[in-house]
Parts: structure tokens; C-alpha cells; sequence
């Protein structure tokens, strides 16, 4: 067959295959949607957000979230949305990824399909704070996007808007020593909408206050036991606590490196750090959920002598996390529509 006669062959299969992709797309969104519907007629639930799989095998291997028997979960966008019920309250839970893209995304998808009445956002985190411990828990009552930045020449002005700066030049060893090139980075304020605020006019923010009521109620779990031991051959030295009511910063970074940690701690007064937790919680309030976050503090953010403990110490700040997680949920009102 010659080349002329094979291309409109080849033009007419390629568009009956993109035909038929779309029609088995369209249909498995026809499916989806109609399983939302049925869930959502079983609701209205708490929706559950963890970000890897260490945080979300201590989560199921507590035992305390019993799967739905007809629609146990529904997948969408990649990611598994799991409906079922922990200590008497139903919930939507999901896994949502490393990131603040990440966060967002999964969050806006919950509030936006599902009949929920809140969010628990849950996990470990960097420990920024040296009166905080490996093992510790916080629910801060405050979190910051720290990583919406300005990076500026060593010439450049900064805003006058910018929230706090960092002065590269300033951790030049020996200090003072040259000029450095990278220069100078300005933190900015998010800008924020909200359900609560005009429609497409946005408020400039800098921390995001988690939902009071929520707060006052994980209060009463503070001096609750935590887990101390790993195995019965690593321990921790100090009894782990729960701390409720300090900041939270968020940025797309893994902070291991004591300089930086020592700056946030300094200018933003922060005990934790992580990489979705903002995100999480400035989705949730602008479309209108209350919102809490639990983070175990799973390492010292690059305050330690050699590597990063996160790899032995990360299961056992999950399941502290999880363990306040599940009494926040016990103490949690029964939900009715």
C-alpha cells in the first residue's frame, strides 16, 4: 500500500482510539460520580489527611478505622479516598503527598466532593524548637507558608510589605568574610480568599489560625501518654508530650540544616516544620472547614550531630500522631446534617 494511502488510514485508527479513551474516561467519571453521590448520602463525615506512607501504615495499623462494606474507597485523581468509620465518627480519609501542590490539590478535591464537616490534618514534622523533643507532638495554634519568597541581588530592595528577611552574607564562614552572590530573600505574605472575604479580592496573610473551638478541645489532651520506645532496644530519654498551641511553618523544603532551622525559630517564633500543613489548613479555612494539625516530631530539622534521624525515628512520631489523633476524633461532638 502506498504512503499516500496509509496516512488517512492511520489518521482515521488514532482517532478512533482517542474515541474510545475518552468514552471509557467519561464513563469511569459517570461511575465516580454517581458512587460520590452514595457516599455523600451516608454523611456528612471527617475528612483525614496524612501525606506518606509512614504516617498512613501507623494510621491503619491502629486498628481504629473500620472500612464502609459497600464503598470502602473511590479512587480519583490518582489518589484513594477510603470512607469508613474511627471511634464511632464517620470519615473520609486520604493520602495526599509529598508538597504543598500536593496538600492543596487533595484538600480542595475533599471539600469540594464530599459532605464534610472538617478536616484533621495529621503526620510528622521537623522539630524546630529546643525546649520540643523527638517524639513530641504539636498542634500548633498558628501556621505560615514560609517558603513564598523574593530572592533578591546583593544590590536589590527589598518590599517594605515582606514579613521578615534573610541576609545569605550574614552565615558566610568566617563571617563577613567577601560579598556573597546569592544575596538577599524577602518572605511574603500569602494571598488569601475566602468564602468569608469579596469574591476575587484577596487579603494578604502570614499565619493561618487554626479553628479555635477545635483547638480548646485538643487542649484537654494534653498530658496523655505517648509512646517512648521504638523496640525494646531503642527508646527515647525523655517521656514524649503533647504541646498544643505553638506556631507551624510550611515551606516545599526537607529543612535538615541547623542554620535555617535557628532563623525560622528566630524571626517566625516556629517549633515545627513540614511541607504541607499550610496548605492543608489555608485550603480548608478559605472554603469555610474548621481545621486542626497534629504533627510528631520525627527529627531535629539538621540540629544533630551526623545524619538526619528521621528514618529511625519517623514510625514512632506517626504513631504519637495518630494516638492524639484518635482521642481528638473520641472527644469529637457526634456529627449530625
Amino acid at each position: 500500500m502506498a504512503a499516500t494511502q496509509l496516512k488517512p488510514c492511520l489518521v482515521l485508527l488514532l482517532t478512533f482510539s482517542l474515541l474510545a479513551f475518552a468514552s471509557a474516561i467519561s464513563r469511569n467519571r459517570i461511575k465516580s460520580l454517581n458512587q460520590i453521590k452514595e457516599v455523600n448520602r451516608k454523611g456528612p463525615y471527617i475528612g483525614l489527611i496524612t501525606v506518606i506512607a509512614t504516617e498512613e501504615d501507623a494510621f491503619f495499623a491502629s486498628g481504629s478505622f473500620k472500612p464502609d462494606p459497600k464503598f470502602p474507597f473511590i479512587d480519583l485523581s490518582g489518589r484513594r479516598f477510603r470512607f469508613g468509620v474511627v471511634r464511632g465518627r464517620k470519615v473520609v480519609y486520604v493520602r495526599c503527598g509529598e508538597g504543598m501542590t500536593n496538600a492543596v490539590a487533595a484538600t480542595q478535591q475533599m471539600v469540594d466532593l464530599f459532605d464534610i464537616k472538617g478536616i484533621i490534618h495529621f503526620g510528622i514534622a521537623g522539630n524546630t524548637n529546643n525546649s520540643m523533643s523527638i517524639g513530641d507532638v504539636t498542634i500548633p495554634n498558628q501556621i505560615a507558608h514560609t517558603g513564598l519568597w523574593e530572592w533578591l541581588n546583593t544590590n536589590g530592595t527589598l518590599d517594605s510589605a515582606d514579613v521578615a528577611q534573610l541576609e545569605i552574607g550574614d552565615y558566610n564562614v568566617p563571617k563577613g568574610n567577601g560579598t556573597n552572590l546569592l544575596g538577599h530573600i524577602g518572605y511574603m505574605e500569602e494571598e488569601y480568599y475566602s468564602v468569608a472575604g469579596e469574591p476575587n479580592v484577596a487579603e494578604s496573610l502570614l499565619w493561618a489560625n487554626i479553628s479555635l473551638q477545635w483547638l480548646q478541645l485538643a487542649s484537654n489532651l494534653e498530658g496523655m501518654k505517648l509512646e517512648q520506645c521504638v523496640n525494646s532496644s531503642l527508646c527515647l530519654t525523655e517521656k514524649p508530650k503533647l504541646v498544643v498551641g505553638l506556631r507551624a511553618s510550611t515551606s516545599n523544603i526537607f529543612l535538615d540544616n541547623a542554620a535555617y532551622r535557628d532563623f525560622l525559630f528566630q524571626k517566625f517564633g516556629v517549633s515545627s516544620a513540614d511541607m504541607e500543613s499550610a496548605g492543608v489548613a489555608m485550603t480548608s479555612l478559605s472554603n469555610g472547614y474548621p481545621v486542626i494539625v497534629i504533627r510528631g516530631l520525627s527529627d531535629l530539622a539538621g540540629n544533630q550531630e551526623g545524619d538526619n534521624v528521621v528514618s529511625k525515628f519517623g514510625g514512632l512520631a506517626a504513631v504519637n500522631s495518630v494516638k492524639v489523633v484518635l482521642g481528638f476524633i473520641r472527644n469529637l461532638p457526634l456529627i449530625t446534617r
